[in-house]
């Protein structure tokens, strides 16, 4: 039994398919169903089922896969170990940033971080936080960028910065007459919400604690753009709450509908996320000091203050 045969196992079981798994490991497809044959007749079983399409685990295949996923990536730590003896940070990082995130923050450090360290090769991808968790737990990606605490036993979290929300209440709305308003202002049924698989819908309807059943609203609208529910609250389709990075660059018009809560502002913690076999954690050590440094060194806006801890 070989690392190299229980990679190509998982890109198989990845995949479903013999000829794309040997596209995605650089290696002709007879190397590949050659080395987990010989997996196969080595443990005397079968990790898949040919005869279904596409290709299926065998039960005791899934019991495989899952132990095939901590060896590979504890043979990962080797050279991890390696790399943080010579000091050195750099190679192939992939990260996942969920969309409610990625438009603000990744312009903000992304050009600094390269030019901090130009040895890594990053591959980004905007994703939900549930295709995060998967894809964290799968080995795809190295770390992410999401809102937090997840709870996930997994995954461990380093904080990087807890993001106010901002209240975007159009002229003919209740309240906006209201220079400073209340969790308890809010009401779900004339609220414009990001769709589901959006971690900061659950964050605003979190805040409204009394709540109608939706069943019996007669009008809801949620959207997976941002920018789409700005534009369809100034059609006066109803308020909505925005992260606070969002609001910088907002023209003048758009910021006078701008309402901020009373303290403590309500907020969204925002972390690198991990998984709890901590490789690259130079790489990830180093984009954490970095956010931190720019979210603590500059943005404060109308009395509303980011908040960035100090790195671990």
């Amino acid at each position: 039994m070989t690392i190299t045969q229980l990679y190509y196992v998982l890109a198989v079981a990845e995949n479903q398919n013999f000829t794309k798994a040997a596209e995605k490991c650089f290696v002709t497809q007879p190397t590949l169903s050659m080395q987990i044959q010989k997996l196969e007749d080595k443990l005397d079983v079968l990790i898949f089922d040919r005869s279904k399409k596409p290709i299926e685990l065998t039960d005791v295949g899934r019991k495989i896969v899952t132990q095939a996923r901590n060896i590979v990536n504890e043979s990962y730590r080797i050279q991890d170990i390696v790399d943080q003896q010579k000091g050195f940070i750099g190679g192939e990082f992939k990260l996942g940033i969920i969309p409610t995130v990625m438009p603000t923050l990744l312009p903000m450090f992304l050009k600094a971080f390269i030019k901090k360290h130009p040895k890594i090769k990053l591959k980004i991808e905007e994703l939900t936080t549930e295709e995060i968790i998967s894809r964290i737990n799968d080995g795809h990606l190295d770390a992410a960028i999401a809102s937090t605490p997840l709870e996930n036993d997994n995954i461990k979290e380093r904080v990087l910065y807890f993001e106010p929300f901002v209240a975007y209440i159009p002229e003919t709305h209740r309240l906006h007459n209201k220079k400073e308003i209340e969790t308890t202002n809010l009401e779900i049924d004339d609220m414009l919400l990001l769709e589901d698989g959006h971690c900061f819908r659950d964050g605003v309807t979190n805040l409204c604690k009394a709540l109608k059943n939706q069943s019996d609203e007669s009008f809801q609208l949620e959207s997976g753009s941002i920018e789409t529910l700005i534009k369809l609250s100034d059609e006066g389709m109803g308020m909505t709450l925005l992260p606070y990075l969002h609001t910088l660059d907002l023209n003048e018009k758009a910021k006078k509908n701008l309402h901020y809560f009373n303290e403590p502002s309500p907020a969204r913690e925002v972390s690198l996320i991990y998984h709890k076999s901590e490789l690259k954690m130079q790489i990830i050590e180093a984009m954490q000091t970095i956010i931190s440094g720019i979210i603590r060194g500059a943005i404060t806006f109308q009395n509303v203050k980011i908040i960035s801890p100090l790195p671990k």
